[in-house]
């Protein structure tokens, strides 16, 4: 769901009770189109965040903890230049259109006060954050900048007057009357009243007309079909809705399917069975956006690393193949030997051109036919063979063990990609990157040292009996919990020859139920390739029983004295 304009009424009025008058502590940029502005007001700290992200732009105050790179970007610079220090005055909203403005009172190289605005463009893909001196209306910079063979419409540019991007002609709620929306909406009678309802009203996305029509019993309803009563009680729903708004009376919530957030609102999504409510419309967007902005973020960043072990599996399922067909030739080695024997004993009997010939197997007594390539003498065909032969004859050993070691490097690779799906943050997949690139798929580049301290940390849970469980999501935490972080007689958990995470059960020296293994073993398929699959198979054992070979690939180990349980993922 994108951000409409009456939610971001209501974020506005909230930001208002909470920030005006604060002042701006610190301001950071962890993401190429995200800002967080630590503001100090009524003795705590806020955490405003700005994000002109295509999928999600959004603004509200948050709770989250966001890493930082290690140099600031250049806008971010600029702002601290100009906004750090000031005082927020004022803030916003332009009509219900989804534009907000920040004026801040700070002061410029001579000491002088001044006032800047931060202006939010909400407006998906052409979404932007831009700072002007609002005396003047100049535009100082902006997180992205629009040339003219960018846009028709404007140049954002530093040094360009702001201009307001071009708002639709729609109905303020403001100032709606029955009369005006009655004829408004009876102008798109060949429509269903959800849609006519984006289309007419400022502020109105696709949630609140649904939810407005469910409201009325006229859902998926063609205009043309709906009686003026209706209409009528459309236009008080609108009206209350409107009145909750402005007054703060309401429910905020997020709506849930299959334990997936797929909606929120500032009023309460009647139309949904499974919901959360909140008790502030800025709880709410953080919780939605959150999630969803991290999905879409860990999505692109791994997108690359996603190619690159996938680009390598590709080469080593060819490779593989061309060895398994190698390792049949080698188990036949016997077979070139006797085509050389045979065409030595014949030779007298062939002519080149030949492209085959058939014989007596003196072995066997049965005829056999022996292919004869024509572009050599019957003399070089019998070298040819007799080379081979000499090669292959002791090349079985060889191409198993080149067989083990691709099957090996696929099966790192494939789970890989399956630590890459079970990331939940960018440092985890960082972690992933820096791995490739000391395994030799990655050029390596300079990178900064990751100390113990920031290194991301596995998923804990606790099972219904109380014992701690532990999940690895890359390779990093995998060799972390087995090897430094679990005691002898912990239990560790994983899946049977499938890619997929350790698990580790903290025991405390105490018996673990039955109940426990069993959650912590459909962890470790939830967790794993087989995610998707049902009666996957778990071996277990205690962590003594676990090494790591010498030389091993991260994340690799062998273990003996293992039971099996077959699980279904959860």
């Amino acid at each position: 769901m994108a951000l409409d304009g009456i939610t971001l009424h209501a974020i506005t009025k909230e930001l208002k009770e909470e920030i005006i008058g604060g002042r701006i502590d610190k301001i950071y940029q962890p993401e190429k189109e995200e800002l967080i502005f630590i503001i100090r007001n009524k003795g705590k700290n806020y955490k405003l965040l700005l994000s002109v992200n295509a999928n999600y732009p959004r603004i509200y105050l948050t709770e989250e903890n966001k890493e930082n790179p290690a140099e600031p970007p250049m806008f971010c610079m600029l702002l601290r230049k100009f906004l750090q220090s000031g005082r927020i005055i004022d803030i916003k909203q332009v009509e219900f259109d989804r534009i907000v403005k920040i004026d801040i009172e700070t002061k410029d190289e001579l000491e002088n006060q001044t006032i800047k605005t931060l202006i939010i463009e909400i407006m998906g893909r052409h979404s932007n954050i831009i700072l002007i001196d609002k005396a003047t209306q100049t535009i100082i910079d902006s997180i992205k900048r629009v040339y003219s063979d960018m846009s028709k419409v404007r140049e954002v540019l530093p040094g360009r007057q702001y201009v307001y991007p071009p708002l639709q002609e729609k109905l303020n709620i403001n100032n709606l009357s029955l009369p005006s929306f009655k004829e408004a909406v009876n102008n798109y009678k060949s429509k269903k009243i959800e849609k006519t309802l984006v289309d007419i009203l400022q502020g109105f996305s696709p949630t609140l007309a649904r939810e407005v029509a469910f409201r009325c019993n006229i859902s998926d309803r063609f205009v043309e079909s709906i009686e003026d009563e209706q209409i009528e009680n459309l236009y008080q729903n609108i009206k209350k809705i409107y009145e909750d708004v402005l007054s703060l009376n309401l429910k905020p919530c997020i709506a849930f399917q299959e334990n997936e957030v797929i909606d929120f609102s500032c009023i309460d999504l009647t139309q949904y069975i499974t919901k959360t409510f909140f008790p502030t419309v800025n709880q709410a967007a953080c919780k939605f956006f959150s999630e969803k902005a991290n999905i879409v973020n860990l999505q692109a960043r791994s997108s690359d690393l996603r190619k690159i072990i996938n680009n390598n599996l590709e080469k080593l399922y060819n490779k593989l193949d061309k060895l398994q067909q190698e390792l049949n030739e080698a188990k036949n080695a016997d077979t070139f030997r006797l085509y050389g024997e045979l065409i030595t004993a014949n030779m007298h009997l062939l002519k080149k051109g030949m492209e085959s010939f058939k014989t007596i197997n003196y072995y066997t007594g049965e005829e056999i036919e022996i292919p004869i390539d024509k572009k050599y003498s019957p003399s070089e065909n019998a070298q040819r063979y007799f080379k081979k032969y000499s090669k292959l004859k002791n090349a079985n050993k060889i191409i198993e063990k080149q067989i083990s070691d691709t099957l090996q490097e696929i099966t790192y690779l494939e789970g890989q990609l399956v630590n890459l799906e079970n990331c939940t943050l960018p440092s985890e997949i960082e972690e992933i990157k820096n791995e490739l690139s000391e395994q030799g798929y990655i050029h390596k580049q300079q990178k900064k040292k990751i100390s113990r301290q920031t290194l991301s940390q596995p998923l804990h849970v606790v099972s219904s009996d109380g014992f701690d469980i532990y999940i690895g999501k890359n390779n990093t935490q995998n060799d972390y919990l087995t090897l430094k972080f679990a005691n002898p007689n912990d239990i560790w958990l994983h899946t049977k020859d499938i890619p997929g995470s350790h698990v580790i059960i903290k025991t405390n020296n105490k018996s673990v139920p039955e109940t426990t293994l069993i959650e912590a073993a459909k962890l470790a398929a939830k967790y794993s390739k087989a995610k998707n699959s049902s009666n996957v198979p778990v071996d277990y054992t205690l962590k003594k029983y676990v090494k790591k070979p010498s030389g091993a690939k991260p994340g690799f180990v062998i273990y003996t004295n293992q039971k099996t349980l077959y699980v279904n993922p959860e």
